[in-house]
């Protein structure tokens, strides 16, 4: 029976346990026990899986290393219902493909029969735990799980053993333009430079300076708090012509209440300062005759 979200702690640590907490003994032998070696071509990559781009520079140190020393960390999979020798991956597809690259005829592999919600669990947690994911493809695979089972933050939170700050933080970042989140995927920008941008008013703009010159967090931060200082600040008001001013004050003199006087570009405001519903009445008595 698939558990329901609200059981997330408890969940999020047996999800923990599947992919190796190496501080529980216990949970090392177990792993250790259910481990063992497939032929590469038994497993097929996971059409769901978080992680949507792999640096080809990346990609080709991780080949070298898989090289020299193999797979130091097996790859997560699930069998393929209705096909023999077949596994679909749950997390490792890019250690996959460096054994690809370097040769190998078997790899190691965890193998469990877990259904596409908790593949998909498993994805993100392996993939956020080993820091395998940018922020984009984090956001995504959280509103993944949002849209697809119903989650909420909090609930998503405490499955992936995160804050709820930063769930919340982290899928803001799929607000922003189509041109950071570019940046985002190339690592032209880190997660703390896009929340930043999240609240500037050019997010654009401060994108490409942060890229361009080279800005710190702080520096993006910095910037963006200046944007809305200046937006905030109210314009200067325009100084008023002499005659305007003599104008005012003969109004003044001859009402007994404050006149101001605002010239637009069309027409203007005349506006008569009172302080009591008696001097209200005065007023408009004055008026009306």
């Amino acid at each position: 029976m698939v558990k329901k979200p609200t059981e997330g702690k408890r969940l999020g640590r047996g999800l923990a346990a599947l992919i190796g907490d190496m501080d529980n003994e216990a949970v090392a032998i177990e792993r250790a026990r259910s481990q063992r070696r497939i032929p590469i071509e038994f497993l097929r990559p996971n059409p769901r899986n978080p992680r949507r781009d792999f640096i080809e520079s990346d990609l080709d140190d991780l080949t070298k290393s898989v090289k020299e020393k193999g797979i130091m960390q097996p790859i997560l999979c699930r069998p393929v219902e209705g096909a023999d020798d077949s596994f679909e991956i749950i997390a490792g597809e890019r250690r996959w493909r460096a054994a690809q690259g370097a040769g190998l005829h078997e790899v190691p592999v965890l193998i469990h029969n877990v259904n596409d919600k908790e593949a998909l669990e498993l994805a993100i947690i392996e993939n956020v735990q080993r820091a395998d994911l940018n922020s984009l493809e984090e956001a995504l695979g959280y509103d993944q799980l949002i849209q697809e089972f119903d989650y909420t933050q909090a609930e998503l939170a405490d499955v992936i053993g995160k804050s709820r700050s930063h769930v919340a933080n982290t899928m803001r970042l799929l607000k922003l333009p189509d041109s950071i989140k570019d940046y985002l995927k190339k690592g032209e920008l880190t997660a703390g430079h896009a929340r930043a941008l999240i609240t500037a008013n050019d997010p654009e703009e401060l994108a490409r300076r942060i890229v361009e010159d080279g800005m710190t967090v702080r520096d993006a931060e910095k910037a963006g708090q200046e944007k809305d200082k200046e937006k905030k600040e109210p314009k200067p008001k325009k100084e008023k012509d002499a005659d305007t001013v003599e104008l005012e004050r003969r109004l003044t003199d001859r009402l007994g209440w404050n006149v101001f006087i605002a010239p637009k570009k069309k027409g203007g405001e005349l506006k008569i300062q009172y302080k009591t519903l008696e001097q209200l009445d005065a007023i408009i008595s004055i008026l009306e005759k």
